[in-house]
Parts: structure tokens; sequence; C-alpha cells
């Protein structure tokens, strides 16, 4: 039973391998790099991306397109204005911004912290894009196309002409007016303390001699940071749509819910208001969300497609109540507890499944670990020992489990010989099992027992191989030696090969006392996750190595608690032999005279004692003659 139910979890492990490696969407290639193309685009793809000089993105479309109404500029004279177009740069010591004059918008979001596999910076705003997409904090104003395009070409007037952050906050306005009365205002804060500073809070505002405009504010394609040389085995998350909060359905405010959407389920909805925490866009390691507040606001998604990536893109806008001030706006990584100190609820962007019960302690733990060692790989290593400490009694309790069962194998194969004949219908079959049963109960032992507490040892592994596949912590965190990256597979494929001899040294350890079928496919399981390991987080496999190499050590440390296994040795069965009585002796007796009876001496010997004083008897009797 326990070779059926490792089996069973072999089985289900390599489905989910295989649905993530081969079923689920595919990888970006392998010249895709935080969504930038590192190779030579074709000549189509070279004309339909914009050109980037000084970080301002070409406004005109390359393909002829229908542009929107708008005023010409002879009919209006800019009062406040900057001189032309250029880029301001924001600094802090993890995040580097650079605006552009042109519609006071977005070209650049660079993490410090996060390489990507060129070597530099992760990059938020994708560059590569179709011409026209807007940049982040475009302005639109409903149900005036010609205006939004002034906005977009307007070139605002910076209040400094760049930003070095430091333990204060700091703002940088922009600020557009011209003579016909159009008059608008963009003003970006950032706060550079340590519990939020990945956020800036954006205010908008545009008035015309008719008075105060409603505006939202537009988020162009999102987002960077998706890598080219993530793990095969673990299921990268591309692009998609998120919102938690309450959301109307039917004219009615909905309960509190976690909604996600992928660029494809987009065409049945793409439109949410309500009252939301946070909503925007997220991937498998970054997320751009607003945090619009208590107040009703609405958030519009569609999806994106270009030339120069394989996958899609999501852009949102996000329109909030008039009153409702400045939006806080979060461009981060996905990081536990830089999203829990911008707002508690915003852990809940990190996807970790239906374990997250015990993903999210571990993930606790390990940081809590890190925070000592200031090494992952190490860090791994020390929380799986206390794991594997605190499931001691649960495998020692299958080992010994097993073992008895190891022992009693002769019995069991004793009883099933003797119904091999009998049908699985036959009510003959009732009696085995109760045999069996009965053999269980004599000794003790119990099959449950044995699977039991390996089936509750899943869960964390489950859990662990979450934790690893999702957090950014793991990701371009180094080991040792030309291990540099515990996210990606071992590039020289050591870890996995030494835990595949491991698994090998283990099972031949472990009792053998399964049929030689199910033991041909035990053996080849540690073939099996070999091959899949190998291209598996370094994590992963440093994680599995080790709790091997502690299993291998505490079979050692069972094996002389137990002693040598005592196998009950069954004796052939045998020819039921029944024990006739002795017969009687015959004597020769001279017919006898009418009248006259034997005498005692003629009669037969009786058995025991009689027959042993009748013996007596007799010698004394011929003693007398003699």
């Amino acid at each position: 039973m326990e070779r059926r139910v490792l089996l069973a979890v072999f089985l289900s492990f390599l489905v989910l391998v295989i649905y993530q490696r081969w079923v689920g969407p595919p990888a970006p290639p392998v010249d895709q790099i935080d969504g930038v193309q590192t190779g030579a685009p074709d000549q189509g793809a070279a004309a339909s991306m914009p050109p980037r000089a000084g970080g301002v993105r070409d406004p005109a479309p390359a393909a002829p397109a229908a542009p929107p109404v708008a005023t010409t500029p002879d009919s209006f004279e800019p009062l406040v204005a900057d001189a032309g177009p250029r880029d301001i740069v924001v600094e802090s010591d993890l995040v580097r911004a650079a605006f552009t004059s042109r519609g006071a918008e977005l070209v650049s979001w660079q993490l410090k912290r996060y390489l990507d596999d060129t070597g530099g910076p992760v990059e938020l705003v994708p560059p590569q894009v179709e011409a026209g997409q807007a940049l982040p904090f475009a302005l639109v104003v409903p149900g005036d196309p010609a205006l939004t395009a002034r906005l977009h070409d307007a070139l605002f007037r910076p209040s400094a002409d760049g930003l070095t952050l430091t333990a204060d906050s700091a703002t940088l306005t922009f600020e557009y007016e011209d003579t016909s009365g159009l008059h608008a205002r963009k003003t970006f804060t950032f706060n550079t303390s340590l519990d939020q500073p990945y956020v800036v809070e954006v205010g908008a505002a545009v008035t015309t001699a008719g008075g105060s405009l409603p505006v939202t504010i537009e988020w162009g394609p999102a987002l960077g940071g998706v890598r080219a040389t993530s793990s095969r085995l673990v299921f990268q998350q591309m692009p998609g749509a998120l919102l938690y909060g309450r959301a109307f359905e039917n004219d009615l405010l909905e309960d509190v819910d976690m909604q996600r959407a992928q660029p494809g389920d987009l065409a049945e909805r793409s439109s949410y208001t309500g009252q939301f925490t946070f909503a925007g866009v997220d991937n498998h390691y970054f997320l751009v969300a607003a945090l619009p507040g208590d107040g009703q606001s609405r958030f519009d998604f569609r999806p994106v497609s270009t030339a120069a990536l394989e996958h899609d893109l999501v852009a949102f806008n996000v329109t909030v109540e008039p009153a409702a001030g400045a939006v806080p706006v979060f461009m981060g990584p996905k990081d536990f507890d830089v999203l829990a100190a911008v707002h508690p609820d915003l852990v809940r962007a990190i996807d970790f499944g239906f374990l997250s019960v015990l993903v999210v302690p571990l993930h606790r733990t390990l940081k809590w670990i890190n925070g000592y060692l200031d090494n992952y790989g190490w860090s791994i290593i020390l929380l799986t020992v206390l794991i594997n400490i605190v499931i001691f009694p649960l495998r020692h309790k299958s080992v010994v489990s097993m073992r008895k069962m190891q022992e009693l194998q002769p019995e069991m194969k004793a009883i099933q010989a003797r119904y091999a004949n009998l049908k699985a219908t036959d009510p003959g079959k009732q009696k085995m099992n109760q045999e069996v049963m009965e053999l269980y109960r004599k000794h003790g032992a119990n099959p449950a027992s044995g699977c039991l507490p390996m089936l509750l040892t899943m869960p964390i592994l489950f859990a662990f191989f979450r934790l690893l596949s999702m957090a950014i912590e793991i990701r371009g965190a180094p080991f040792i030696g030309w291990i540099t990256d515990l996210s990606v597979h071992d590039p020289l494929y050591v870890t996995p090969l030494i835990m595949g001899g491991a698994m090998v040294f283990q099972q031949r350890m472990q009792p053998s006392g399964a049929d030689p079928m199910q033991q041909k496919i035990m053996m080849l399981m540690p073939v099996v996750f070999t091959f899949m390991f190998l291209w598996a987080p370094s994590g992963l496999v440093i994680y599995w190595l080790t709790s091997n190499l502690i299993g291998i050590g505490q079979q050692v440390v069972t094996n002389r608690i137990a002693g040598p296994p005592r196998i009950h040795k069954v004796r052939p069965p045998a020819e039921r032999q029944v024990r006739k009585p002795p017969a009687a002796p015959t004597i020769d007796v001279e017919p006898a005279q009418p009248g006259h009876s034997p005498p005692k001496a003629e009669r037969p010997a009786k058995r025991g004692r009689r027959s042993q004083s009748t013996k007596g008897g007799r010698r004394s009797r011929a003693a007398g003659r003699s």
C-alpha cells in the first residue's frame, strides 16, 4: 500500500509538471528579455515600433490611421509650457524613473534591486509596444477625444529638472496652459520612507473656460519584467488584470472578493465599477496597481497585442470621484513585506494558491532565517532541517509500520496463495480478508499507519514548491559557486544528479515488501524525478536533496532502533495425517471347551496401567510354573 501511495503521488506530480510545461501558456522567446527584444527585429516589426529619442515616445503611428479630431495648433497659443520635449529623471536608492514633458507621462520605471537577464535593472514600462499606445499616467477626458489628444501632445512645464529622493517626500509638478482657456496640472508625490518606497500619489486636474472637467488616468500596456530564463518546471505568470474589493453585479454591490482575468478573458468582461481596495495588472513577480480608497471607482481593462512580444499585455484606466484627490499607485515587486507595508490586503496579489495557509508561514520563516544567514540557499537548507525535525515522528512511524508490514509479508503471501484459485466475486474471498485482518490484529500492524504519515507530508512538499516558484526573494538570489540564481535551474546540473543518486540510495534502504513489478516502478521514480528536476528551480532541488539526505539519516536511526527485521517464516503446507489406533496383537488360542472360559492370560492386553499389571501378573505366574 505504501508503494501505491508513493506511486500515486509521483503520478500526480508528473501530471502537474506536464500541464505546466506543455499545456500551459508558452514561455517567452529566448531573445525576449524583460519585455525588450534583444535580437534584431525584422523590418515589419521595426517599422511598427516607435523610435525613442531622449526617452520620448514618438506619438506618430507607423501605419496610416484615422487621427483623432483635435483643435489645430494655430487656434491657440501656449501660455505655460515647456520649450521642447525632454526627460525629467527622479531617482532614489530603489527606483529610477523618467517622465517626459510631452503629456507629463511616465516613460521608464526601473527597479534597481532587481536585475533582468542582461544584468540591468528591471523595467516595468514595456518600451517595445505598438505606435499610438498610451504611456502611463496619460490623461483622458471622457467624451472628448480632441481634448484628450491635445493633453497628450502638450508640452508640460516641470517644476524641477530632476529629483534625487532622500528621506523626505518630494513632489514633481507638471503644468500646462494656453490661450483657449485650457489649464492642466499633474502632480507626482514620491514617498521615500522605508514602508512605501514604490508608491507614487498621482493627482490631475483639467479646467477649461467652461469649468473643471472629469478626467481618467490611463496606464498603457503593462507589465514589464517577464523573464526569458525562468525554470521550465515552473509556470510563469504572464500579465493579467486583477481586482480586489466589492464590484457591482446587476446593480448590487457584491462581497469582497479577488478577481483575476487573463487578456483572453477581457472580451467577456472588461469594465468593473465598485469599491476596490486595489486594482491593476500583475505578472509573476511584479505589480502595478492603483489604490483608489473607500470611494467608488471604475476600472476599464483591454488586451494589447504587440508584434515585438509573443504574449499579450493588458492596459487599464482608472476613474475616481472628483473629490477623491490623489490616487496612490504601487509599482514594484510582489514582496510580501513591501506589499503589507503599503496595505494589509495588498499581499493578496501574490497568488500562492489553495495552500496559502501553509505557504505564508513557510515564507515568513524563510525570510526570518535569511535575516541571520543572509543567503537564501543556506536558509532553505536550514528550513528543510527544521521541517524534517517537526515531521520526524510521522516519518519514523511510517518507517516502523513499513518494517512491520515487511515482516508479515510471508504470512500474507501464504494466505493469498490458499485463495489464489478463487475469483474476486467468490464469497470465499471474504474469508481471506478476515484472515488478513486477524493477522494484522495479532501482530499489531496497520497498513494505514504507513500511508497516512507520508500523505501528511505531501502538502508541505507542494507548499514548498509553490513558495520557491512564486517568492520574488528567490529571484536572482545566489547560493554558492555556479548557482547564481535560485529561481532558475542549475546551469551545470550538479545538484539534480546528486539528488537522483540520493533517491536511489534511499530507495534501496527502505523495506521492500511489494511485488516485483511495483519494485521496478519504484526504482524508476528516481530516474524520472532526476529528469524533471534538471530544469527545476535550484532552490527546489536543494530542498528536495536536503530532505532526501535527512531521510537517509533517519532511516539509519530507525534501523538501529528497530533492529534487524524479524521475518515470520511460514512452513509449507503439508497433507493432514490421521493417526490410526494401534492394532490388537493376535494370539493363537486353542478352541475353548463348552462351558469353559478362556484363561485370563489369553485375553487381549489393555492399554495403560492395566496392561502393565497384566504383564506383571503373567510374568509372576510363569515364574511359579517354572
